[in-house]
């Protein structure tokens, strides 16, 4: 009898609040969100900025505002504007900016999205077919808050010397928060939810493979990366030795060094894939080759191999990204499990596809102009990544999706035998 009583007066309130909390408005919550991703980030790199001032010569030569104006620059640059430096026209892209940038993007697009995912039509009404906005709308309005912030910012930190190209940074603005910040939203929203229940398993399943693939695959090059730095510590130490810099000054180097590591971890997957990168025009560096000429003294080129004929075992690393490939389809695909050989190839084939071709855009992304002269020339050889990637990411994702089959239909077999009733004697 109970369950017929009112609900008290509480609930209802509360609810009511909750509601009315998934319901304020879009136009201002969406401006407010992209202006605060952009602005967090923009901080952060301005007091980075104040701070190297402060480290290079305890603040002797300059101004606080040169430091600001370079920390808006740097944020630029992480937004693929490119800037000249003393003449030259550096279009690298630190993607350790840009990776964070990105981070506090989908932070404040889940929070978004939960915050408008009262509007437009419900779920039952979104499943009938009807047309929803919301998402479109809400990440409209995110990327004009974004977009407005990076206006702003380069017309107060651009100068003639610098020169960052402003059609640059808005078309990454509009990536960034269309990809990133609009599934961000997608999902804070329960859209997300919603749209991926109507595509067929085999797709979300070869989805969720190739972002692992992608995850581990990382996660190994940057272990290759780390290994081999460690291996040639003297050479970092060394390089420092030889710059001669104040305390303040190498901290500056260091966390240089850091910004650029994930540029870094993706010319080690390259490397494993066996294309390999340049460090400068005509040269290459491979698992079989390495043809390197004079570097610029940095400590992160520690980890580059030495020049000339490359030992026998390195070519046994080709062997890590199918293996790399083959353990992460067989991890996701034992949750979305297939009893038919032919739908397991189609999933572990996809997934290495998706991962290849996600692979071969950081690799695009992560090179460029760090110098004048053959510096103009760094970066990974991004169509042979792509083909590598396809071959040996595909097989490796074929082998996992079989063998996740395979232990599947073996798990099924053990239980029709176990469940069986025994046989009389």
């Amino acid at each position: 009898m109970t369950s017929l009583l009112p609900a008290p007066r509480r609930t209802r309130s509360d609810a009511a609040r909750s509601d009315a909390a998934h319901r304020r408005p879009l136009v201002l919550l969406a401006s407010l969100a992209g202006v605060a991703a952009a602005g967090t980030t923009l901080v952060v790199c301005l007091a980075g900025g104040v701070v190297g001032w402060f480290l290079t010569d305890a603040g002797a030569h300059g101004a606080p505002h040169d430091g600001l104006r370079v920390g808006a620059l740097g944020w630029l640059t992480a937004h693929g504007s490119g800037v000249h430096v003393s003449g030259v026209h550096l279009t690298a892209v630190p993607l350790g900016l840009t990776l964070l940038a990105a981070a506090v993007v989908w932070r404040l697009g889940l929070r978004l999205g939960d915050s408008v995912s009262g509007h437009g039509p419900d779920a039952d009404a979104i499943a009938d077919g009807e047309r929803d906005w919301t998402v479109a709308s809400a990440t409209g309005l995110f990327g004009l808050g974004y977009a407005a912030v990076a206006a702003v910012t380069h017309h107060l930190a651009t100068t003639p010397a610098t020169d960052p190209s402003l059609t640059r940074t808005l078309f990454w603005v509009v990536v960034l928060c269309g990809l990133v910040g609009g599934a961000a939203i997608a999902v804070g929203s329960g859209r997300a939810a919603i749209w991926t229940s109507f595509l067929p398993m085999s797709v979300r399943a070869a989805a969720a493979a190739a972002w692992r693939v992608l995850v581990w695959y990382a996660v190994v090059s940057a272990i290759a990366l780390g290994v081999a730095l460690v291996v040639d510590w003297d050479g970092a130490v060394n390089v420092m030795s030889q710059l001669h810099t104040s305390p303040g000054a190498a901290t500056l180097l260091v966390g240089l060094c850091v910004l650029v590591a994930p540029n870094a971890t993706v010319f080690s997957g390259s490397y494993l894939l066996g294309p390999g990168f340049a460090v400068g025009s005509h040269t290459v560096v491979t698992p079989t080759a390495v043809v390197l000429g004079p570097l610029p003294m940095f400590p992160l080129l520690a980890a580059l191999p030495d020049d000339g004929t490359t030992p026998g075992w390195t070519v046994a690393l080709l062997a890590l990204p199918p293996l790399v490939a083959a353990l992460a389809v067989f991890r996701t695909l034992r949750r979305y499990p297939t009893s038919r050989w032919d739908e397991a190839a189609l999933r572990g084939v996809g997934a290495g596809l998706g991962c290849a071709v996600a692979f071969a855009v950081l690799a695009a992304l992560s090179g460029g102009a760090v110098g004048p002269g053959r510096m103009v020339d760094v970066g990974s050889f991004v169509f042979q990544v792509l083909l590598h990637g396809i071959a040996t990411l595909g097989l490796g994702g074929l082998l996992g999706g079989l063998l996740a089959t395979w232990r599947h239909r073996r798990t099924l077999e053990d239980h029709r035998v176990s469940g069986s009733p025994r046989r009389s004697a």
